[in-house]
């Protein structure tokens, strides 16, 4: 019959939410259409391609996320399970998340309280997360005290920096009885290496510039950083696939992307791009903003793999409704994978670039 190939397509048989359904199930049989539709899609290709054995999984954390608990509630869980095996986030994000280790309380609030009032009282909003201000006092402290120690005294990569700060962050929540609540901390026992691309750009970026008025040695490395993450992709990509899981967008995102552009424009090394690409957004491609930039608009940088655009994913929601969601899946219709261990590999992986760029003569 006419236009029978625009047909073809399951027949939409939506079951009932019952008092048993599962969010397994609530996204297989409900989330039939528009953005629902689209989470539907992103929760099958993590799950059943991008947890493949050969897929080297990097996230980009934007957004203040780790504040609202998602750090617990459904990134610890997907680290824990090896379903990210690198992250890329905002100093923001990693500054708060060491709120949970340290014990320092965050309370539900209303977005519609007075900031004046809120201030007059010493109360800090995060939309409706309200926090004494005491608490960043407390927690400047304890990365100011961090700093200080013989291990920080020189320059060094944000991995090997974040690296450090989770067993000490682990040491606190040991003595506090906290275990498992900083992310950090998770990353730091299961060797997840995570950058930040904007080092200057949070809290712990402010008070390792502040200590450094004093003397203090530590300098966080970017050329490191870029380089260390385009070694990983390369890695990846000689031994098998490189997924990449966007939560949100801004610079955790193009710095998670660009590791291609790195290893093909810059170092002239050939390569075809990441090969799959989901994002959690609500940002519009339209606007000019990085956070709605299409997989298609990165193919033509060479961040993506032009014959795996047709399975790419990009969801229209809040990030903290589709990021549990998201892992809830995964964790209901995957096995646990085994955990790479990328730290341990960056020297090694970087001697590999290396030695690839100068193969390839461009430099």
């Amino acid at each position: 019959m006419p236009g029978h190939r625009y047909l073809s397509g399951p027949r939409l048989e939506p079951r009932p939410i019952t008092p048993a359904t599962t969010v397994a199930e609530l996204v297989e049989h409900t989330f039939l259409a528009y953005n629902a539709a689209r989470l539907r899609e992103g929760c099958r290709l993590f799950a059943e391609r991008m947890l493949e054995p050969d897929v080297v999984v990097g996230m980009s954390l934007t957004g203040a996320l780790t504040p609202a608990g998602v750090g617990i509630s459904a990134l610890i869980p997907l680290i824990r399970a090896g379903m990210v095996d690198w992250v890329v986030s905002t100093g923001a994000n990693l500054y708060h998340d060491a709120h949970y280790a340290l014990d320092l309380p965050m309370h539900l609030g209303s977005p519609m309280a007075s900031d004046v009032d809120l201030r007059r009282h010493g109360v800090v909003r995060i939309y409706d997360i309200f926090f004494d201000y005491h608490v960043l006092l407390s927690t400047d402290e304890f990365f100011r005290q961090m700093i200080e120690a013989p291990e920080f005294q020189r320059p060094m990569g944000s991995a090997e920096f974040h690296w450090l700060a989770g067993k000490y962050l682990a040491e606190r929540e040991k003595l506090l009885g906290r275990g498992d609540r900083s992310l950090l901390s998770v990353c730091w026992q299961c060797d997840v290496p995570v950058y930040t691309s904007s080092p200057g750009d949070s809290s712990i970026g402010m008070n390792i510039a502040g200590k450094a008025l004093f003397g203090s040695q530590l300098v966080l490395d970017p050329n490191l950083d870029v380089n260390e993450t385009a070694a990983l992709v390369l890695r990846a990509k000689r031994g098998g696939k490189s997924g990449v899981l966007l939560i949100g967008g801004g610079s955790p995102k193009n710095f998670v992307l660009q590791t291609e552009p790195q290893i093909q424009e810059v170092l002239g090394i050939e390569e075809q791009g990441h090969d799959y690409f989901l994002q959690i957004t609500d940002a519009r491609p339209d606007t000019g903003g990085l956070s709605g930039a299409t997989p298609s608009e990165a193919v033509s940088w060479g961040k993506v793999d032009p014959s795996q655009l047709p399975g790419t994913v990009v969801c229209y929601l809040d990030s903290t409704v589709g990021l549990p969601i998201l892992a809830a899946y995964a964790l209901a219709r995957h096995a646990p994978r085994p955990l790479r261990r990328l730290y341990r590999e960056r020297g090694p992986m970087l001697a590999d670039l290396k030695a690839a760029a100068q193969q390839a003569g461009r430099l």
